[in-house]
Order: structure tokens, then sequence, then C-alpha cells
């Protein structure tokens, strides 16, 4: 479980592999002291295992499954990645709930300066975005945000001057693949009331 509070911006010191399955070296020199192996961290939002774990560099696999539903595939050497380890038990929920298991794949389709920060919109796929609500919380990249503005092919958010210095946000740009999770909580109700619905008698 995570929080979407992203706690360091890691580079990608190495990717090894293919479509088969790819090999990732992750330097997170804040990050890595207090992996232990076998230890969850989100990587730009998805949960993956710590395999090898190093004094500054922290190692993950991700499968044919994981590469297809999200954007790690597309990840080079040098490239920065938001990284937050797994809440532990006390730990404070300062963003919302989030699993790290990537929903899908959305694209950057606009960037507006907004006073000291950025609007950033999204194209979202259809499938998704009947989870999304104006005002609800998404997660994008890893970072828990607020919609700020919806629309009938994707989302607004309003990013503040310190999630861009302290996120790979700050970077996107135009036709930029991210990671998209939804609220669980939107995907339980729907499952709830859609199991109520079905077991309510028609009218004869």
């Amino acid at each position: 479980m995570f929080t979407g509070i992203v706690r360091e911006v890691g580079v990608v010191a190495a990717v090894e592999g293919g479509a088969e399955g790819v090999r990732l070296t992750i330097t997170a020199p804040t990050t890595a002291p207090g992996i232990v192996l076998g230890g969850s961290v989100a990587i730009s939002g998805v949960c993956l295992t710590a395999v090898e774990i190093g004094q500054r560099d922290l190692v993950f696999e991700a499968v044919p499954e994981t590469l297809a539903r999200t954007s790690l595939g597309k990840l080079v050497a040098g490239a920065p990645v938001n990284i937050e380890p797994a809440l532990l038990a006390g730990e404070p929920l300062g963003g919302h709930y989030v699993q790290g298991h990537v929903d899908g794949v959305g694209t950057v389709r606009s960037v507006t300066p907004e006073g000291d920060g950025v609007r950033l919109g999204f194209t979202v796929p259809d499938d998704l975005l009947r989870y999304v609500a104006f005002k609800g919380s998404i997660t994008i990249e890893g970072v828990s945000l607020t919609v700020a503005a919806l629309d009938d092919t994707g989302l607004e958010v309003a990013l503040i001057p310190h999630t861009l210095e302290a996120t790979t946000l700050g970077g996107l740009t135009l036709g930029d693949p991210v990671n998209l999770e939804v609220d669980v909580l939107a995907k339980y109700v729907e499952r709830m009331t859609s199991a109520t619905a079905s077991r309510t008698p028609s009218a004869s």
C-alpha cells in the first residue's frame, strides 16, 4: 500500500532485457538503505519488488504483463522516476490509498503555466474515465493528485511549485505517456452497486 507522496526522484541506471521481461537498476540513495530484500517500492506508480539492494541502487524485475500495462517498458538509462517505499504501519496517510496497480496509460495533452504552478491535461482511456470524479483523487506517475477539470476525453490537474520540483511531473511534455491509477474506492463502489442491481428483482 502507498499514499502517492513521492519520497525521492531516482534515476534509471540500467535497463536490461526486452519484451520478455526487463531488469531495472535504479539509483535511489535516500530510499535504498531503508528497503529490505523482497520489499515493495512504487516506481512511477508501479509496485515492484526489490530483488537486489545496494547502498545506493535498487534492482527490480518487470514481467511482460507489467510492461504491457504501464510505461516502464519505455524507460531508458538516465530517465528520472518517482519513488515511494511501501507505507509502514503507523505512518501518516498524506495522499490517498494507492495500490501501485496501474490501471492504464494516459498521454499528456496540454501543459499550461498557471501562476507559479502548471496545469497539466491528460488524455485518459475511456474505460478508466468512469472512475474519475471532479475534485476526486487520481494517481499519475505515482503522485497523488486532485482532479481539477474533467471532460469526455480526459482530465486536468493543477500542480504547485513543490510538486513540480519534488516529482518528475515538472518535466512532462506533450505526448508523454503516464501511468494512471484511479481511486480504488470508486471501483469498489461500482462493484457493489452492480452486484446490488443484479440481485434486485425486476417488476412484473
